[in-house]
């Protein structure tokens, strides 16, 4: 485990020790970083934060790497600083998060081929999966194809002063609605995403080419889900994805359920609107409230694996299937 963004203060440490013992249980030797304080925003200086993950990913005794959590949206500054070349090289390594990771994961996927894991981070590990979804863990110890459904819920966190939850809260029903003219979908492709506002800070740099990457392994499910910013924002961002060739390759997109705010000014805008505003001339199924990012429960994707979407009157599932290895 390392902080490539947060690190653990006093009120997340008694959530952290306790995910960690969870792992513990269940037989798995866990390894705690150097790159842990919670006396900034970053838990260490980006140089030593880039080499205890590059370490990490290039060790063949280390078989997957988690963050205890996201952060503030700055972890993009590792970019420049990991050893891409070195990880392509190694044994692939699992690597799991959301959130902030999105802003190194992403970029692993795209210049080191390395399959990275959308779903859990360390803090979330120990809640269970409703019927239908996978826990991130069961889909790394997977042979490599793996179907997921609808959980039909939205559900919260437990406060980080209950420790030891496991089960989600205040579920409320919610399921995955596609957007268009055709009333099923049937579509398959290369998957790629996260979370939109830290993804929006790499679009156009050497680290966020998805349209290269689309070129080579399309056609695309591009997933995206907001964490906190306005639709006004959210729409922005959307366009200058579109702009940067994000979507010039996809056979569909996934959007996650969000609770960010709509826009109130000029009339309002909500987040769905801010959706269809940015792709929905360009005619590519769009389907909401997926179970990804920052509205639990979790569906883990896989950045780099082939997937299969398909709703119709009887199913709402994706399937991922990918090489034994996470590469």
């Amino acid at each position: 485990m390392t902080s490539p963004s947060a690190g653990v203060g006093e009120p997340g440490r008694a959530r952290i020790d306790f995910s960690i013992d969870w792992l513990r249980a269940r037989g798995f030797e866990v390894v705690v970083g150097e790159c842990m304080s919670a006396d900034r925003w970053v838990s260490a200086p980006k140089s030593q934060r880039a080499a205890e993950l590059t370490d990490m990913l290039t060790d063949p005794a280390v078989r997957a790497v988690i963050p205890p959590w996201g952060g503030a949206g700055t972890a993009l500054d590792l970019l420049d600083q990991l050893g891409y070349e070195a990880i392509a090289q190694a044994e692939p390594t699992w690597v799991v998060g959301y959130s902030d990771s999105c802003s190194w994961m992403l970029p692993l996927t795209l210049r080191s081929g390395l399959a990275t894991l959308h779903g859990d981070n360390l803090a979330d590990t120990p809640y269970g999966s409703p019927p239908g979804l996978v826990h991130w863990l069961d889909l790394a110890m997977s042979d490599g194809d793996v179907t997921q459904s609808d959980s039909g819920i939205a559900a919260s966190w437990s406060p980080l002063s209950d420790a030891s939850a496991t089960e989600w809260l205040d579920k409320q029903p919610r399921t995955w609605d596609l957007y268009g003219s055709a009333p099923t979908l049937d579509v398959a492709g290369t998957l790629i995403g996260g979370c939109i506002e830290v993804l929006s800070g790499i679009v156009g740099s050497p680290y966020g080419d998805v349209r290269a990457f689309g070129r080579r392994s399309g056609p695309l499910l591009v997933y995206l889900e907001a964490a906190e910013e306005s639709a006004f924002t959210i729409c922005r961002y959307l366009h200058q994805l579109r702009y940067a060739g994000w979507f010039d390759s996809a056979a569909a997109v996934l959007i996650g359920s969000t609770r960010a705010p709509g826009g109130t000014t000029d009339g309002g805008l909500a987040q769905r609107d801010a959706v269809i505003d940015a792709l929905g001339d360009l005619r590519i199924p769009i389907v909401f409230d997926v179970e990804i990012g920052h509205v639990p429960p979790h569906l883990p994707l896989l950045n780099g694996a082939r997937a299969r979407v398909v709703i119709d009157a009887t199913r709402r599932s994706i399937t991922q299937s990918w090489s034994s290895s996470p590469r």
